[in-house]
């Protein structure tokens, strides 16, 4: 009984040292950027007004004014310039800074 005891309390010391060691090991963490509000405001998209150039609709989107976020709307905006993709905003980690991309057109 006492060599069995013995062992335990060897393998039980042994698997405790292995816990706290894990917590000794360095890894590099990323620090999130702010995110924006929680909750998408509900957006009805208009029908297109009547425009003699051809428009296509420009989803509303979070953009980071450098203190907060705000709300931009929809809108109709002319086709001409535009990619045919739109790209939310984003935080991007450039060079060890935080940067933040506006919404755009690909």
């Amino acid at each position: 009984m006492q060599i069995a005891t013995r062992r335990h309390l060897v393998l039980a010391g042994s698997a405790a040292g292995l816990l706290l060691l894990g917590g000794c090991v360095s890894a590099t963490r990323e620090v999130a950027a702010p995110n924006p509000a929680p909750q998408i405001p509900v957006e009805i998209i208009p029908k297109p007004p009547v425009s003699e150039q051809p428009l296509i609709w420009q989803p509303g989107h979070w953009d980071w004014s450098g203190s907060t976020y705000l709300w931009r709307e929809g809108a109709w905006v002319p086709r001409a310039g535009h990619g045919t993709q739109w790209q939310d905003g984003y935080w991007t980690n450039q060079g060890g800074s935080w940067v933040w991309l506006p919404a755009h057109w690909l």
